[in-house]
């Protein structure tokens, strides 16, 4: 006989296997792998066949952001990968290599030491510039399509010649908001930037999302934290553009504050076989605030 309390232990249990990340569901598994100079990167595993995935993570996050989309790809049937960048989640947290020659040294090693082929690689916000500049320095070795979410991947920096850029002010602001009382920065900067939970959302932002992204960020290194800000900020990424030689799918929301779509504009442009999928009135967050429609999209994509 169901009673109250077998019927609300039995709802507890099934939402949180809804909930797990990359689930039991998706025969999640993890491990970790050493890079040349001994940094050690923590990656997780979920399915077992089809197409490769792999997926990099936005500053100052870690692979997690991308639970619900992985989670669904492996129960698609893509074999996926997603790993926390050095200095960031449970990956070690060495006092160097926050540029991006070495980011995508590590990205190559992932997809070496995996033993990936034929892969669909994924980059959200900073995780974009690591896929375009593993073009232009390894050749996309093994990737056979690229899709860049919210991707830092032309230049984030406002000049004379780039004007749809941020000014230097908003990253020095930055770095001293994290050298300062960085959890109560981050709080504010993902909740009103990052995630604009003011704004209307498929999957609105509250303030248990922002309590969840908080304690990812402040897994990473404080040297991690401030030196990926120099790393994506001074990073001219438009003329490694043409490298990128794979079909490639970029998901940007119109009200992106942090990487503005003129600049998701400029990377399609200089990318030969580029298709931009515009979420109108949708920010930087798209990978929470629409997370099925960023699924459908990237599942479809793979799947052509």
């Amino acid at each position: 006989m169901t009673t109250r309390r077998t019927f609300v232990a039995g709802s507890l249990a099934a939402a949180a296997a809804l909930a797990l990340p990359m689930s039991a569901r998706a025969q999640s598994r993890s491990s970790r792998i050493r890079t040349k100079d001994s940094t050690e990167l923590h990656v997780k595993e979920g399915g077992t066949g089809g197409r490769t995935v792999i997926f990099t993570h936005a500053w100052p996050l870690s692979a997690d952001i991308w639970d619900h989309q992985a989670a669904a790809l492996a129960e698609a049937g893509c074999h996926v990968f997603a790993y926390d960048r050095r200095g960031f989640g449970r990956s070690s947290q060495p006092l160097a290599g926050y540029d991006f020659d070495s980011l995508s040294d590590d990205l190559a090693t992932v997809i070496a030491e995996t033993g990936a082929r034929d892969v669909a690689l994924v980059g959200y916000s900073m995780g974009g510039g690591e896929i375009v500049r593993y073009f232009s320095r390894h050749g996309g070795k093994q990737v056979v399509k690229a899709g860049l979410v919210g991707a830092a991947a032309s230049y984030l920096l406002k000049t004379d010649a780039n004007t749809d850029g941020l000014d230097r002010a908003v990253f020095d602001g930055i770095k001293q908001g994290v050298e300062g009382d960085r959890k109560v920065y981050l709080a504010g900067l993902l909740s009103d930037v990052f995630f604009d939970a003011k704004r209307p959302a498929t999957n609105p932002v509250t303030p248990a999302t922002i309590d969840w992204a908080l304690g990812i960020a402040m897994q990473a290194g404080l040297e991690a934290t401030v030196a990926c800000v120099d790393s994506f900020s001074l990073t001219d990424f438009r003329p490694e553009l043409a490298s990128v030689s794979v079909p490639t799918l970029l998901l940007h929301g119109t009200a992106d504050i942090p990487v503005p779509i003129a600049l998701a504009r400029i990377t399609a442009r200089g990318i030969r076989q580029s298709t931009l999928i515009e979420y109108v009135d949708v920010s930087h967050g798209l990978v929470v605030t629409e997370r099925d429609r960023v699924t459908r999209d990237l599942q479809a994509f793979i799947a052509s």
